[in-house]
């Protein structure tokens, strides 16, 4: 007889996080993540055009506050007493969103050339879009996990942190398309939201089979997973696309407009 298929969001992450394996898994695609996050947005900020440097100081926080959330990650890992691992070339969204174009090219912020003011309308148009894909995801986290005991704490923070990106990307694209760039912002949402979808789509397939993996799941837990994947997949190709590309003025407004908030109780 066969033993029923458990499966939910829950379930799944709940396997995830007590798994040390997958755990590490988990926090070492994330830590790798932020910290490329971190270090495109510190470039940016040091390049910003003379006319946009009040936008200087927004972006450095922004990286900041991802230099912060990789800590926080290691930080967890160090507590388990785990140390983090290589990161698989298909599960780095970070690294794959770059090399299809999403985000300012790393050889660009490598220089030493001003970015134009283009470059900016570019990368906060790329930032609005990846940013509501953490947000969602921060928030689904902190639904399940709110008071566990461990990643708690975590999860509030780095999910207060995403909300504040995601403000700042609306209100500071709202400011360029008045100022005329409102034509260019449309079309590198669009452009950016149906790539993102696509590499959100493969990362998730390729996490989801190391996760399988290592927590042994059943060929026909991993066959309602990838089922899954994919329809979330088909929906967001159809018209979920559509809540990327949108701007409103966000009810947090000059969301990056002071320090980055200290991470000391994960140190």
């Amino acid at each position: 007889m066969e033993v029923p298929v458990k499966l939910s969001a829950r379930s799944v992450f709940e396997e995830i996080l007590d798994n040390d394996e997958s755990f590490r898994l988990f926090c070492s695609i994330a830590a790798s993540g932020e910290a490329q996050g971190g270090w495109e947005n510190g470039r940016i900020a040091a390049l910003v055009p003379e006319t946009e440097r009040a936008l200087a100081p927004k972006i450095a926080r922004h990286g900041a506050d991802e230099d912060k959330h990789g800590r926080i990650f290691h930080a967890l890992l160090k507590k388990r007493g785990l140390q983090p691992v290589e990161v698989p070339h298909d599960t780095d969204y970070t690294m794959l969103l770059e090399k299809h174009g999403i985000g300012l090219a790393h050889d660009k912020l490598k220089a030493d050339e001003p970015l134009s003011v283009r470059d900016i309308v570019t990368y906060l148009a790329h930032s609005r879009v990846t940013e509501q894909r953490a947000s969602e995801q921060m928030r689904l986290l902190l639904k399940y996990f709110d008071g566990h005991p461990d990643i708690g704490r975590a999860v509030r923070m780095i999910s207060h942190d995403e909300d504040n990106h995601l403000a700042y990307c609306h209100e500071e694209l709202l400011r360029f398309a008045r100022a005329g760039h409102g034509r260019a912002i449309q079309h590198t949402l669009r452009e950016c939201a149906h790539a993102e979808i696509r590499i959100h789509r493969d990362v998730s397939l390729a996490v989801m089979e190391r996760m399988g993996r290592i927590l042994h799941w059943p060929h026909a837990k991993r066959q309602l997973l990838t089922t899954g994947i994919h329809a979330l997949y088909g929906y967001e190709r159809a018209v979920g696309w559509r809540r990327m590309v949108s701007l409103e003025m966000p009810g947090r407004r000059d969301a990056l407009g002071g320090p980055a908030a200290a991470a000391t109780e994960f140190a």
